[in-house]
């Protein structure tokens, strides 16, 4: 019967399908364009992303007054990320990968918009809401870098999550460093400084989403689809494979390990990131310093993918989870002695973070690709990444009360303490050898 269901679906979906199952060069041509599509989206969306990191701290804890609450920003908008990362999984598995993500950052659009109104009107619940909603901006943002691995050969996967990540660097870099000039746009019009760079948000997000929904065709994670349920049918013919060939190849224990190296790494960034801007404010640093430091920590974050794409492509997943528990106790141990008007320590601190949490990310993910087949992984990938979006909202929520009740050097070591957990998350995922995954992860 599944093999009967399995070839009604690929011949339902037309000879355009049938061109790219039969034939590597037409999957390698639209490898090629899927990732230049992708690629195009992420440099508008990592300028949406970089508005809530730089200035959402130091919004709400201009309009409510307080430092106790200035991870909120951080958390609500990782929380509705969380929510959207389920929808957008589910919507890209039953769609497509074009309508899921093309959805995702128009409502993370929105979202940014409404955080711009809130500000105007001083409005601190439409603040919250808002956020919410601008968190499908970030989830979406993140979960783009899977498009391009829906066809890419399993040696080449990492690089293709990397090159997505890269370009992202692109938009991330210059939304920090734009700080001042949108802060003048907004006052320009009568808004606060500080809702500049969410008009920027709003402008890069809508963008994203509408290069997806126009040319992102044929869509990538339907194709894989087709592909594997063709491959599926010649299986199930051939009396020396197994009927299940497609349960048999997910991979538990590899979804457990990628999810896992990415919420630790998330958890670390997002409280160390998050107050890092407040700590600059209490020691007299600028907007325009507070800019650069982030900037130059979401550089870190994404400019090294490609490196990081081929590293874990050729010496595996695993080791370079390993180098992100490395990185992140480095980060935080320097955070949490460096001086607070220590510029160069600053900037250092933040760029380890951001390379720790790159190494993770994608070491991560290229596992959680390898454990999972098309049928179910858009599905399962959303759902990882509401956990990784949960534990950005626990780590910015609870990252605002540790600064309040102690300060910013104890939250980063506790931080830099936590990244070592990495290591026996690994050493337990490799007492399994017959892992189900390609040799370069292990």
């Amino acid at each position: 019967m599944q093999t009967a269901l399995s070839k009604e679906k690929i011949a339902g979906r037309g000879e355009s399908l049938s061109i790219y199952i039969e034939s590597p060069e037409k999957q390698h041509k639209l490898y090629r364009r899927t990732m230049a599509i992708v690629i195009a989206s992420q440099v508008f969306g990592g300028a949406g992303l970089a508005a809530g990191i730089t200035v959402g701290a130091l919004l709400a804890q201009d309009m409510l007054g307080t430092d106790s609450y200035a991870g909120v920003p951080a958390a609500l908008f990782t929380l509705g990320s969380a929510a959207a990362a389920l929808i957008v999984g589910r919507l890209s598995q039953r769609l497509g990968r074009r309508v899921g993500l093309a959805a995702g950052f128009l409502t993370g659009g929105l979202g940014a918009a409404g955080v711009v109104l809130a500000a105007v009107l001083n409005q601190v619940a439409l603040l919250f809401v808002s956020l919410l909603v601008y968190g499908a901006g970030t989830a979406t943002n993140l979960q783009a870098r899977y498009a391009g691995t829906d066809i890419a050969p399993p040696t080449k996967r990492a690089k293709a999550i990397s090159a997505a990540m890269m370009f992202t660097t692109f938009g991330a870099v210059a939304g920090p460093n734009l700080v001042n000039i949108t802060g003048s746009v907004a006052t320009s019009i009568g808004a606060p400084a500080l809702s500049g760079p969410f008009m920027l948000a709003t402008v890069a997000y809508l963008l994203a989403g509408l290069v997806l929904l126009i040319f992102l065709r044929p869509d990538p994670l339907i194709v894989a689809k087709a592909i594997a349920e063709a491959q599926q049918l010649k299986d199930s013919q051939d009396s020396t494979k197994p009927l299940h060939a497609l349960e048999a190849g997910i991979n538990k224990r590899g979804i457990i390990v990628g999810a896992s190296v990415m919420v630790l790494t998330q958890i670390v960034m997002i409280a160390i990131m998050t107050m890092t801007p407040v700590h600059m404010k209490h020691h007299e640093h600028g907007l325009g310093e507070v800019g650069l430091v982030i900037g130059i920590h979401v550089a870190a974050m994404y400019l090294p993918s490609l490196l990081t794409g081929y590293l874990v492509d050729k010496y595996g997943r695993m080791p370079m989870s390993y180098a992100s528990g490395v990185t992140l106790l480095l980060a935080g141990l320097l955070a949490a002695f460096a001086p607070g008007d220590s510029m160069v320590l600053l900037i250092l601190a933040l760029a380890l973070l951001g390379l720790g949490w790159n190494f993770g990310l994608i070491s991560g993910t290229a596992a959680i690709v390898d454990a999972t087949s098309p049928q179910i992984r858009a599905k399962t990938q959303g759902t990882v990444d509401v956990l990784i979006a949960l534990a950005g909202a626990s780590g910015g929520a609870l990252s605002g009360m540790v600064v309040a009740q102690s300060n910013y050097s104890t939250l980063s070591l506790a931080g830099g303490v936590l990244s070592l957990l990495l290591i026996p998350v690994v050493l337990w995922s490799r007492k399994n050898s017959q892992d189900g995954l390609p040799k370069a992860s292990k």
